[in-house]
């Protein structure tokens, strides 16, 4: 797995909008564990829920994204906020040995955890031996 996007923080970048205007996105932290069996992909992305939540395979690349929605009492206003951006949006390039069609994905506190199989055929597999 590739990551299209290497960043060693989350970071806002520029992104072009409907009407000209123009959106922040930040690149959340992503850390990537590969086994035997595939690939295991844990992205920080706090505030987003489920429901505004999108992951996609288009042919070899895994695109996540999600809109970040921060629940604030309508009696207070913010004065200062370290985050401006309301999405976050990350994709990766994926080998050809890895089973995109049996991507599992859960969130659970903030963290996105998505599990890519490798392809039956390519797992490691134990050869029973028979005894005549």
């Amino acid at each position: 797995m590739t990551d299209n996007n290497p960043m060693t923080k989350p970071q806002e970048t520029p992104a072009a909008t409907q009407g000209g205007d123009t959106a922040r996105v930040i690149r959340p932290l992503v850390d990537i564990f590969e086994d035997d069996t595939g690939i295991t992909l844990q992205a920080d992305m706090p505030g987003v829920t489920k429901d505004r939540l999108d992951i996609r395979v288009e042919k070899d690349t895994l695109s996540i994204a999600g809109d970040l929605k921060i629940d604030m009492p309508e009696e207070v206003e913010p004065l200062y906020a370290d985050v401006r951006s309301h999405r976050y949006q990350r994709s990766f390039s994926l080998s050809r040995e890895l089973a995109t069609d049996e991507i599992e994905a859960s969130l659970h506190n903030g963290v996105l955890i998505l599990r890519i199989p490798m392809r039956k055929e390519l797992q490691p597999r134990k050869i029973e031996v028979r005894v005549d």
